[in-house]
């Protein structure tokens, strides 16, 4: 985001708007929480190590702004892309400020629907990713296969699906956690969590230096799913070999940003993880 204080327009007589106010909260949201030029390169050089050969095709599911999507179709004049999401105005956004970014033969290569994940119907593709856990949206056993089972039928025969996830003790704590930038600070709330149903509450805010808030920019239900839970219900969907990429450390013992197949993991405080199934 590129709103500087001194760049704020001056009205006669009126309070000038606040940077909360002057915020897009897409932009803000990539900023924080997306690196899609990362995610792309993993799918990317992950299908290749197991299939041998370079994934053309990809769908992301819960697209939002296709940004992913958009990337993706970067990659080379063969990439083509499907972003899918029910949300009518995130894919409007996107269409603006993501896919009118791309060149004209790029643009030709992604297509964007607004649909239902559990009821869309597309072409085969060489991988579905599901990333942002939106998928953790689906808090019923039943409900989760039906929609793994969607995906492996939107595969090509050797297609892998992506997704990812996050965890750690904290995760089931109610509590706020802080990341400053350097125009605005990121909060994300874990504001509700039930032992019992594993379902919980959880905000973003964004909070700037002027004092200004954007609260609840956010907001998601979805069902707190372990590894195990995830892993089991691939498997039983008809998925083959579901592996769990761990994130390495640093020297100072911070995440590294590269992600190796793991069968055990570390009991981390918070952590996120990929998942890759394949076909």
């Amino acid at each position: 985001m590129a709103v500087r204080q001194q760049d704020l327009p001056k009205t006669n007589g009126q309070k000038n708007p606040t940077m909360a106010e002057l915020a897009d909260r897409h932009e803000l949201y990539e900023e924080s929480v997306q690196c899609v030029e990362e995610e792309c390169e993993f799918v990317s050089k992950t299908f290749k190590s197991i299939r041998g050969r370079t994934a053309l095709s990809f769908r992301e599911d819960f697209c939002g702004t296709a940004s992913a999507a958009c990337q993706w179709v970067r990659l080379s004049p063969e990439h083509t892309s499907i972003g899918v999401d029910f949300d009518p105005g995130v894919l409007a956004w996107g269409l603006e400020n993501r896919v009118d970014k791309l060149d004209s033969k790029q643009k030709q290569r992604i297509t964007l629907i607004e649909e239902n994940v559990l009821e869309v119907k597309t072409e085969p593709v060489d991988v579905v990713g599901a990333f942002n856990f939106s998928y953790f949206i689906f808090q019923q056993r039943e409900l989760m296969k039906q929609y793994f089972r969607s995906i492996y039928d939107s595969l090509k025969p050797d297609g892998i699906f992506f997704l990812d996830a996050f965890g750690g003790y904290e995760a089931f704590e109610e509590m706020k956690e802080k990341t400053k930038y350097d125009k605005f600070t990121y909060v994300w709330h874990q504001k509700r969590y039930s032992p019992i149903t594993g379902e919980m509450e959880c905000h973003i805010h964004f909070k700037f230096p002027d004092g200004s808030k954007l609260k609840k920019a956010f907001s998601y239900t979805w069902r707190l799913w372990t590894l195990p839970e995830i892993l089991e219900m691939l498997s039983e969907t008809g998925f083959k070999n579901p592996t769990v990429y761990w994130e390495g450390t640093d020297e100072d013992g911070d995440g590294d940003g590269v992600f190796t197949p793991d069968a055990h993991g570390e009991a981390d405080a918070g952590w996120i993880a990929y998942l890759v199934a394949e076909k």
